[in-house]
């Protein structure tokens, strides 16, 4: 034994080493490192390095970037890398630099310029993403000063936006590329950053004060890397000096060491055989947090040099298995660049697969070897190297072995031939010869991060000199439980020439040979199935235009071909704004009306602005963590709380009977508990185990005694820490009597499970229009839900005071509310419970009643305790109890000319609900109110049902049930004209309101301006030109094809509920002349503080930076009404200008008594003379009341009007989409603030798009949600935004009816992303007329990759019929 290994054994029996590592330039020594401690936890939790957010906990999002520096000392140079800290080990970072966000600038220090310019370009709204992405620029700065456009994006492939659209982060950090670096105004190609990159040239027909610039890059402070912090000279001397990279770290569960040679390792191994080897722990990690995995030993061998060498062979290159992905992809490049051709087709393959492997920050940190043991059925490399036949060294303390990864590596799920005591040395990957030809195919719902559907490897050998196959190699992930290889299939197609015949042999033997059971993990079989048929073809066609290229005579591609084979490379982006200016001349210091950056975008950048869960712990704080139901519907038999009790940490377990007031609860309906309730029984037990008895806590009447939804809260557990909390809430044993749920929609109906009342808009005479019609068509349409994915998951921080009072921190839309229900649960009034909103990291609607649900938890607790407590929801529990989007399903009777107009339309809606009313009865109100969107229908009747499932409660979320009733409205027109043969625009066109029309709700359209928008749309987007080339683009490619489609959107601007519109302010001038805003409204990121500053600013005739808004606060303005409904800038915004006037008003004789003097003077006279310097404001709208019964009455204060014309190109083989060009021209009135509204405008465009082409909810038949994190649940990323972008601002447009001739702007724009839904569609008319088929055709939304290859029917999914839906139970259902 060497004396690294008896080092290694005394120090076992002495617990920990020291770990040393710095961060920001500060050395830490941490004495008692814990191994199962994340870099994230330890940053928030010990250093309070609060800048640095917790998103996801699985590296999905980016908002936990950070930046790792180390010196490699065999290179003798720094490494820089973004990581995701969420995943990084603390244990890992022994001599390691770690920069944060706060590391890099700060507001009240200097800022980076990564810092100031996405802050300033408007790239931060609600901010909780933006110090991730400052750091994955950083990161790319620190490696490349000068980097492409294509780098940033590549380095952004990590990290979500929730509320941007992207378009401006991308735009402000195109400043710093060689790109994007100043032309001097001369317009240069890919555009001016005096544009903001458009390049747009104005015509000389256009308006002078139309303005295309957002932000003045004068403004920016210049980038020099020279000025970059250094790496801390005291590690470099340590990390030169290190004897032995040699480590123990024991915590109360698991020990981690750290063997510096291979001998240790392998000696470890053969001591430790069921230890888990850890290198990224990208796997590990997620195992630990997710899968409540405990490795009591854990093995880190991330730096022992053979582990990590890279060998050039005779066959290879061979590389040790800790290789992160991001090196084996720079060597392969580089193999790429150097190399002949012919021999770098594997290497070619890997790196087409690298491009879409995750993000950057887990390629920087995860190993081919953990990515080949993992054994993942869906791996990406995999498929790759067993095509290959890569070599495979394994090793252990007696020796090593070689073998070839192949069909026989793989033994069984995430299981593989290395025996216990063996380690993957390294990995040999061939190069390739002459006649070799190899391709790798991925395909997944979004193109950038996200785990495959089916990944696909093919690897042909052909007899020197012909077109005959003399080896085939064809391997595929996603299509069984491991890793497979055809062999069957390749085995007939060996010996036969490469053309159409093998072509028709492959596919139907491949159909036969990989098969999937109806009921397979991960569902969508049929697809599944035909994606290897379709990927297989896309190989033929490569190898055929190789082969020609090589001279050999083989049947020609045809032009009509070639697209299908080409891979796809993704354009830089490129867009354009467009708004009315402003004129000059204006009050001095007045912003009104111009794009001031939001008020905490500089503090959001650098990371210092305060978020919920940021604000520093209290002295005595405990963490709460909840217990939930596992069943969807069942009475609760007993819950055993003892193992959890007795866990370490745990302080108590809250249950129904702690709740001192009302367990009822509910945002309108007090239909929900607060805490499910049942008999409990604490189980004692003696030293053995027998069971000594139980004890009934308490036992209520049997009505109550079920649970009703999956995630149904039931109890809670509290502790010290977080980590203790959660862990003793998984050991909660609760036993269950599984009762029958009804989960679908269709279950629903048939039970006939709805809620009351039943909702209906009538006018007209159905029975006359329907008469009237030439054509009657029928038809029905679903709609999936949509979690709000809000990057800052729902949290509460409660801290008990004196008198029964309550404070609480909460990250919600609706103080009132909270504040409301936490009192009805705890028994006191509502005087003694005080919520307060600083800011929150988006809402959506998923903020404004379901934060409630936890917040009355968590108040009941730290009220039972009398100390504070807190708890912020991981993103998998936020995603399971609280709810989304409603699904719809919509069935329609529509009656229409010959020409095309809408005579009579009868459309049913049914959404589900859950298992409570929630706010369901509001949005299907909105639904039906939005159910002929923007067309004029003579005869109309609408009903409403609401689904009564056992589901989470569903709940408000931006549309609020405006985009689904126009979802199915769009859907009959795109059918009427598909019906007719005419031109969908024609169609929609034809059937457009005019002013003075009148909605089926009786009310009268005024100040209308849809038809404006509909046709600078049309000029603006090209359309007419745009049309003729996809025409001509279509008949020239079979398989690929492009569509378009322009949709209108008409959205009604008010609440419904009609007491809620009303708002209240509170100004306080002080002395100095210094201004205190609060107002009703929250901020998530929309900018309303920003705005309703700009508002008071106007009326008090102060500059901007004289006024200050701190947080919204139930004790300074009480009974408001939720940030919701886009009315809050509406509302609020008059309740600021009330108060205001009024001050105004008050100081109007001391500037008539003092005309030259300064506000200060003013404000010092007014109060020497005792006049009150604070003024309440307040607002209701006018005019407000709709009555369903008689159908009379105003529904809305107005209307925002908005039309969107898009393009898009599928690939009618895999159903990838690419999102073309979209133009959007938005009413919003006259802007208050342009930068804002345009930013509202693009994200919620990005959001639709999500809802409609890429966010699916799947749930297993039993009412499970299997989607919980962004692993499994896509929102839309930096790549998915139109490659073109066009928005503009409808000039000329004011509006009577709000605050300075403004528009609500943050719903109406979400449901313009039809247009790309419905462009799809019209791409698969194309792509089904190839095959024959016409007519209209149901497409349900999303418009997934799944449905468009589904709706694509040709050849290939003819041999892929889907089963019979009563042969077998499901993976998932539509909901």
């Amino acid at each position: 034994m060497n004396r690294t290994m008896a080092d290694t054994e005394t120090r076992a029996g002495a617990g920990s080493d020291q770990l040393i590592f710095f961060v920001n330039g500060k050395k830490i020594v941490e004495r008692n490192a814990d191994p199962e401690m994340t870099l994230l936890t330890y940053l928030r939790r010990k250093l309070g390095l609060t800048g640095t957010k917790l998103g996801c906990a699985e590296g999905g999002c980016g908002a936990c970037t950070v930046m790792l520096s180390r010196y490699q000392t065999h290179t003798q140079k720094l490494h820089h890398y973004a990581v995701n800290a969420c995943l990084a080990p603390l244990c890992s970072l022994h001599l390691v630099a770690v920069t944060t966000v706060e590391g890099i600038g700060s507001v009240a220090r200097k800022l980076h310029p990564v810092q100031e310019r996405i802050a300033r370009s408007h790239g931060s709204q609600c901010g909780f993403c933006t110090p991730g992405i400052v750091m994955s620029m950083y990161a790319l700065l620190r490696n490349n000063p000068t980097p492409k456009m294509a780098d940033v994006e590549q380095a952004f492939q990590g990290n979500l936006c929730r509320c941007t659209g992207y378009r401006p982060i991308l735009e402000g950090y195109k400043t710093l590329t060689v790109e994007g670096g100043c032309c001097g105004g001369r317009g240069r190609e890919n555009g001016c950053c005096m544009t903001n990159g458009n390049g747009e040239e104005k015509n000389s027909e256009e308006e002078t004060d139309e303005s295309t610039s957002l932000f003045n890059t004068a403004d920016f402070a210049p980038y020099d890397p020279t000025q970059e912090v250094i790496f801390p000279p005291e590690l470099m001397s340590l990390t030169k000096g290190q004897r032995s990279a040699s480590l123990r770290f024991k915590g109360d569960r698991a020990t981690w060491l750290q063997p510096d040679s291979l001998d240790e390792f392998l000696h470890l191994k053969w001591k430790h055989p069921e230890a888990r080897v850890v290198v990224g722990n990208t796997e590990v990690g997620i195992e630990v947090k997710f899968k409540n995995m405990v490795y009591p030993v854990i093995l880190a061998p991330a730096f022992i040099p053979e582990l990590n060498a890279v060998t050039h062979t005779e066959d290879g290159v061979v590389f040790g298995a800790a290789c992160t992905l991001s090196h084996m992809g720079e060597v392969l490049q580089r193999a790429v660049e150097t190399l002949p051709p012919h021999q770098t087709e594997v290497f070619l393959a890997i790196l087409e697969q690298l491009r879409w492997f995750a993000g950057l920050q887990i390629r920087n940190v995860a190993a081919v070897g953990g990515n080949i043991m993992t054994a993942s059925p869906i791996s990406d490399l995999n498929p790759v190297f067993m095509a290959a036949g890569c070599k495979l060294t394994l090793m252990d303390k007696d020796g090593a072995r070689v073998v070839q990864m192949d069909d026989g590596f793989f033994t069984g799920y995430r299981k593989t031939i290395l025996r216990p005591q063996e380690i993957l040395l390294s990995i040999e990957i061939p190069y390739s010869q002459k006649t070799q030809f190899v391709s790798a195919f991925k395909q997944s719902p979004r193109r950038e991060d996200d785990i495959s559907i089916v990944t696909a490897a093919m690897n042909v050998t052909f007899a020197p000199g012909t077109d005959v196959v003399e080896d085939l190699r064809l391997s595929y992930g996603g299509m069984a439980a491991t890793t497979i290889l055809a062999k069957k299939t390749a085995n007939r197609l060996r010996g036969r020439h490469w053309g159409e015949e093998l072509l028709q042999e492959a596919c139907s033997s491949l159909a036969e040979e990989v098969t999937l059971d109806p009921s397979a993990p991960g569902g969508m079989v049929m697809y599944r199935r035909t994606l290897t048929l379709s990927l297989f073809y896309k190989f033929y066609l490569t190898v055929l235009q190789k082969l020609r290229k090589q001279d050999m005579t083989v049947e020609e591609v045809g032009s009509d071909c070639l697209s299908a084979a080409e891979l796809f490379h993704p354009e830089t982006p490129s867009s354009v704004q467009i708004y009315q200016a402003v004129p000059e001349g204006g009050a001095q210091g007045d912003v009104l009306g111009r794009p001031i950056m939001h008020l905490s975008a500089l503090k959001q950048a650098t990371g210092e602005a305060v978020y919920c869960d940021d604000v520093p712990l209290y002295e005595n704080e405990l963490y709460l963590a909840l217990v939930t139901s596992s069943k969807a519907h069942a009475h609760i038999l007993s819950i055993d709380a003892t193992e959890a009790e007795s866990m370490p940490g745990v302080v108590c377990c809250v249950f129904a009977d702690d709740i001192p007031g009302s367990n009822a609860t509910g945002p309108v309906e007090y239909d929900e508990t607060i805490l499910a309730t049942g008999q409990v029984c604490f189980c004692l037990s003696d030293r053995s185990g027998k069971t000594l008895r139980f004890m009934p806590r308490f036992t209520i009447f049997p009505s109550f005694l079920q649970v009703t939804c999956v995630g149904h809260i039931i109890g809670a557990v509290v502790a010290n820490t977080q980590l203790h909390a959660q862990r003793a809430a998984k050991a909660v044993r609760i036993q269950y009597e599984e009762l029958q749920p009804v989960i679908t929609i269709q279950e629903a109906i048939s039970a006939q499970s709805f809620y009351q009342p039943i909702r209906t808009i009538q006018r007209g005479d159905l029975e006359v229009g329907f008469k009237q019609a030439d054509h009657i068509l029928e038809g029905e349409m679903h709609i999936g839900g949509q979690e709000h994915f809000y990057l800052e998951t729902n949290v509460t921080l409660a801290v008990p005071r004196e008198d029964g009072e309550m404070e609480l921190f909460v990250s919600t839309q609706s103080a009132s509310k909270s504040q409301v229900l936490v009192a009805k649960a705890l028994g006191v009034p509502a005087n003694r419970v005080v919520v307060r909103v600083k800011r929150m990291g988006g809402g959506f609607g998923g903020k404004e009643t379901r934060t409630t649900v936890l917040s009355t938890v968590v108040a009941v607790a730290a009220n039972k305790l009398k100390r504070p407590v807190r708890c912020m929801l991981d993103r998998d529990e936020d995603m399971l109890v609280t709810g989304g989007r409603h699904p719809f399903y919509g069935k329609y009777k529509v009656g229409f000319l010959n020409s095309g107009k809408v005579v009579a339309l009868d459309v049913s809606y049914y959404s589900n609900a859950g298992n409570s009313m929630d706010l369901s009865l509001s949005v299907m109100e909105r639904a039906l109110f939005h159910m002929e969107n923007s067309y004029s229908v003579a005869n109309v009747r609408g009903r409403g049902f609401l689904c009564r499932t056992n589901l989470t409660s569903n709940t408000a979320f931006r549309g609020f049930g405006g985009p689904q009733g126009m979802m199915v409205a769009e859907n009959w027109m795109t059918d009427v004209a598909q019906s007719l043969g005419k031109c969908a625009e024609e169609v929609r066109r034809l059937n457009l309101y005019v002013q003075g029309e009148s909605t089926p709700y009786n009310q009268v359209l005024e100040q209308f301006t849809l038809d404006r928008c509909w046709d600078e749309c049309l000029t603006r987007s090209g359309y007419q030109q745009r049309r003729a080339d996809i025409d001509l683009y279509n008949r020239q490619n079979r398989w690929t094809k492009r569509g378009l489609a322009i949709v209108p959107t008409k959205f009604g601007i008010s609440f419904t509920a009609v007491f809620l519109n009303q708002a209240g302010a509170l100004v306080h001038i002080y002395t100095d002349g210094s201004v205190l805003l609060t107002h009703g409204g929250t901020e998530m990121g929309q900018g309303l503080h920003t705005k309703m500053v700009q508002v008071a600013s106007r009326v008090l005739g102060i500059p901007f930076s004289k006024i200050h808004i701190s947080e919204t606060s139930t004790n300074t303005v009480p009974n408001t009404s939720p940030t919701a409904a886009s009315a809050s800038s509406d509302l609020n915004g008059a309740a600021v200008q009330n108060a205001c006037e009024i001050l105004v008003k008050r100081l109007e004789p001391y500037k008539t008594k003092n005309p030259k003097g300064s506000w200060e003077d003013w404000v010092k006279a007014a109060y020497f003379n005792r006049v009150n310097l604070s003024a309440n404001g307040f607002y209701k709208t006018p005019d407000l009341g709709y009555d369903f019964e008689t159908n009379s009455g105003r529904a809305f204060n107005y209307f925002t009007y908005g039309v969107a014309c898009s393009e898009v190109e599928i690939d009618c083989l895999t159903g990838a989409h690419k999102n073309l060009s979209t133009t959007i021209v938005m009413d919003v009135g006259h802007s208050l603030n342009p930068a804002i509204d345009i930013g509202q405008v693009e994200g919620g465009f990005m959001q639709g798009l999500g809802l409609f082409t890429l966010e699916e909810l799947h749930y297993s038949p039993r009412g499970v949600l299997l989607t919980r994190g962004p692993g499994s649940y896509k929102i839309p990323a930096f790549g998915d935004i139109p490659t073109k972008l066009t928005v503009s601002l409808l000039r000329d447009a004011p509006n009577d009816k709000a605050i300075f001739a403004s528009k609500a702007v943050g719903e109406p724009p979400l449901f313009l992303a039809a247009s790309i839904f419905y462009a799809i569609k019209d791409a698969i008319v194309a792509a089904r007329l190839e095959s024959g088929i016409n007519g209209p055709f149901r497409l349900d939304s999303p418009a997934s990759a799944e449905r468009i290859r589904n709706a694509c029917s040709d050849r290939f999914t003819k041999l892929c019929p889907p089963a019979e839906p009563s042969t077998f139970i499901p993976w998932s259902v539509q909901v």
